[in-house]
């Protein structure tokens, strides 16, 4: 649904939108196209045909074969031919130069150049060139570069077959790239490559083998040994490469080999267990000796497909999703050469589709883009009067209410004022604050009892009065208990006021069997506060003793007085 919308969008602007095709020219196995869902990592497409390749010329045998093998594999995917090719070559040329630091790039293309003319592949044919930079070493003023070449003429004629056909060549790569990234994606050799540990690639093909030394995804050497595997016995082969290989490692020695066999010549377990290797070996067998699958694929690829996808084909599948830091391209496309009618463009991808947007679509994009950002703006000017209108007319009337309330509060002080005995400002706030010191206290209470201390009494009053009752089997928790409500409860000068062991005599205590119980009472309240009665009956008794007293003044009174002789 998204994606519908957004090629709508972009069709009505007048981007240009194509599906990105893989294709992979395999020796064994002949031409593959693949598409892969790099977020489940699965093959979501896939078809080969047979296509003959020359070794000896390193070379596809037939053009016109390429051409009936592609619209064959087209038709049978039901895949518009008008779409951008990314495509895998096997590769032809891969070497290593030391140049110095100070030559700039146009320098490094001609000194390859003048490298690759060495080789007799070229010397008959003029080459395509490609390079990427390796450690530089500045204490020697020199810096590593490897590259590569293919054929000028082979890269022409697959371009005019694919304009042909109404097709684009997006980009052009070598298997030993496609090899490195599929290895990476796959997970196959995930640890080497993240670690950034040294490591060793060995790749045999039906002309010999190649040996890339690695230090986590970069290359750090490269040594090809050409062997023509073909003219011995299936038991020599194994001696002659073993033999050779085992120098080759020698002057790169890691604790770690990775074996990948392209041709059907050699099994790469079988080459394994031959090999005399101090460290971990793995292999890849990519050919017929195949047992596993590289990746999980969908279910409309047939069964007998599954097998037949190579290593190179998953590796130029990804090339556009997979962050590996190597990449040759061949097909002699700038980034900024995809353009339509010969305005300027640049490129991306999107879900296997590559987008093209030139000048004129940019600037289609920027009216549609100035368009939402400015008729918001506009709209938001012609209503805003109106809004605050009617946010006026609120305000108004809630600046009414405050009035009368502020009123009505005016006037219940002056009355509170008057009366002198009730403040209400004063009186909500000390609502406010007993309260809230109530529900701390309740809070403090429920985490601050020992598992072995019981509360029988629980009192909470006002302006912070407490009285707390219980009993417990050991002092120790008491005391913990009264140590925790009292860093609860700050600022209310709790204090223990009563601890007793509960026992009618300590001889009895010290001979029962039972455990030792111990009552206790905290608070923060006033003796006369805790028991109102004592208090009351103090007073009663301190009247009784007054008048006792005056009692036995008015006696002594009566008492000393003289007798008086009435007569009769």
């Amino acid at each position: 649904m998204i994606e519908k919308f957004i090629n709508d969008l972009l069709s009505q602007l007048g981007a240009g939108s194509k599906e990105i095709v893989y294709l992979s020219v395999t020796p064994g196995v002949g031409l593959e196209l693949i598409q892969v869902d790099p977020v489940i990592k699965s093959v979501k497409t896939y078809g080969h045909k047979p296509l003959e390749y020359s070794d000896s010329m390193r070379e596809i045998s037939n053009y016109d074969d390429f051409k009936n093998v592609l619209q064959e594999l087209f038709h049978d995917l039901n895949i518009n031919p008008k779409c951008n090719i990314v495509l895998n070559l096997p590769m032809v040329y891969f070497g290593k130069v030391d140049l110095p630091l100070l030559l700039n790039d146009d320098g490094v293309t001609e000194a390859v150049i003048s490298e690759v003319e060495q080789s007799y592949i070229f010397k008959r044919c003029e080459p395509v060139v490609s390079w990427f930079e390796g450690n530089s070493n500045s204490a020697s003023d020199t810096r590593t570069i490897f590259y590569s070449a293919v054929q000028k003429t082979a890269i022409d004629k697959i371009k005019e077959i694919l304009t042909e056909m109404g097709a684009n060549l997006s980009g052009v790569e070598i298997s030993l790239v496609s090899n490195l990234r599929a290895l990476l994606f796959s997970g196959l050799t995930e640890t080497q490559m993240e670690g950034g540990t040294p490591w060793n690639l060995m790749i045999v093909n039906s002309t010999g083998y190649s040996l890339v030394s690695l230090s986590g995804k970069n290359i750090v050497d490269y040594y090809e040994e050409p062997l023509a595997l073909k003219t011995y016995e299936l038991d020599e082969i194994y001696e002659v490469i073993n033999a050779s290989a085992q120098i080759a490692l020698m002057n790169s020695p890691t604790n770690y080999l990775y074996v990948v066999s392209e041709t059907d010549l050699v099994s790469a377990e079988h080459l394994v267990s031959k090999m005399s290797f101090e460290g971990k070996v793995d292999f890849l067998e990519n050919n017929s000796f195949r047992k596993r699958e590289i990746l999980s694929v969908s279910l409309n690829i047939l069964p007998d497909q599954v097998m037949k996808i190579s290593l190179e084909s998953v590796g130029i599948a990804v090339s556009r999703v997979c962050d590996y830091p190597v990449r040759l391209d061949f097909s002699g496309n700038k980034p900024s050469e995809m353009s339509s009618g010969g305005e300027e463009s640049i490129s991306f991808t999107f879900n296997d589709k590559e987008i093209v947007l030139t000048e004129t679509v940019m600037k289609k994009i920027s009216f549609v883009i100035a368009g939402i950002l400015i008729i918001p703006s506009l709209i938001a000017m012609l209503t805003l009067p109106v809004i605050q209108k009617k946010n006026k007319a609120q305000l108004d009337e809630i600046n009414s209410k405050i009035k009368n309330v502020e009123a009505e509060i005016k006037k219940l002080t002056e009355l509170a004022s008057e009366s002198g005995n009730f403040v209400i400002k004063t009186e909500i706030e000390n609502v406010l604050k007993y309260n809230r010191t109530k529900l701390i206290a309740y809070s403090a209470l429920g985490e601050s009892v020992p598992a072995d201390l019981w509360i029988t009494y629980f009192s909470a009053k006002d302006k912070g009065k407490f009285d707390i009752k219980g009993i417990s089997e050991d002092v120790e928790d008491i005391y913990i208990f009264y140590k925790n409500m009292k860093d609860s409860l700050i600022d209310n000068q709790l204090r223990l006021h009563k601890l007793e062991m509960i026992s009618d005599s300590i001889d009895d205590a010290v001979a029962s069997d039972m455990p030792t119980m111990y009552d206790f009472e905290i608070t923060n309240m006033a003796e006369s506060e805790l028991n109102p009665s004592a208090k009351d009956d103090k007073k009663n008794a301190a009247d009784a003793n007054s008048g006792a007293s005056k009692n036995a003044k008015s006696t002594k009174k009566v008492n000393d007085l003289e007798p008086v002789d009435i007569g009769g």
